[in-house]
């Protein structure tokens, strides 16, 4: 099973965290004292003042970072120092995969890019959903995601290919291979414990989404970035228009 850590382990880090306790481990770090909201849904809680020992902890697989995108960067800066420790203590292979879970997508994969450790893969993720419009499950709901790094290797993101449904298949060889950003191709049994145990790991990470019936679309962040913006700009300039008409309230209007 996965030990998952969640870093905000706020209202949207909770929802998450809650999840994840079905699959695996799960241990939150946040500034507030969450500890009996932790305990209280089978989670263990260190505070955020005790990064080190969160980051240390002998289990962990995968790092969720759950903050608000003015904090992201300074969070990823402050991870790693431990991070290094981590890699030091106890090899390049225990580094966790680190993931985002924010709505901007570009920007926080640049600077986990600038920021983490080469040891650490990447993944960056866009859950389109969230308590409020989840509250009964997560069935049908969006979740987005582009595998950026793996075992030292930068993905190529123009290449859509879900790769996190083959470990395990019997596929044909050419049909799991992908690119790198030098166009390289690399299969996903490929002869590198690193690698193999990497590609494992995401695979079962994203599995979660998938076990709990989220709609997986891979697309790389630069397109996520184009998609959101031009649904943001309409959502914007028809409120804008909406609001320049005047429009009063009637007796017949509808709730």
């Amino acid at each position: 099973a996965l030990t998952v850590g969640v870093i905000g382990f706020g209202r949207f880090g909770q929802f998450i965290g809650e999840k994840f306790t079905k699959y695996g481990n799960v241990i939150g770090t946040s500034r507030s004292d969450y500890t009996k909201i932790a305990n209280d849904m089978g989670a263990k809680y260190i505070p955020l003042s005790d990064l080190e020992s969160f980051v240390m902890e002998d289990e962990l697989d995968v790092i969720v970072v759950a903050v608000s995108i003015v904090s992201f960067e300074d969070t990823i800066k402050d991870l790693v120092p431990h991070l290094e420790k981590r890699i030091r203590e106890k090899g390049a292979g225990s580094c966790p995969l680190i993931v985002d879970v924010a709505s901007v997508k570009e920007h926080v994969r640049n600077v986990m890019l600038k920021y983490l450790p080469e040891e650490c893969d990447i993944l960056c993720t866009h859950p389109m959903f969230g308590p409020d419009s989840a509250k009964h499950g997560w069935h049908g709901q969006t979740f987005v995601y582009e595998r950026t790094r793996i075992d030292k290797v930068l993905l190529d993101p123009s290449t859509h290919q879900s790769i996190h449904r083959y470990l395990g298949e019997d596929s044909d060889e050419s049909e799991s291979d992908f690119l790198d950003v030098a166009g390289v191709s690399h299969g996903v049994h490929e002869n590198s414990e690193a690698h193999v145990a990497g590609m494992d790991r995401m695979e079962r990470f994203l599995s979660i989404w998938e076990e709990e019936g989220c709609n997986m679309i891979s697309m790389s962040c630069k397109e996520h970035d184009e998609f959101t913006a031009n649904s943001q700009f309409i959502t914007h300039l028809m409120g804008r228009i909406l609001g320049a008409q005047g429009l009063k309230a009637t007796p017949v209007r509808r709730r």
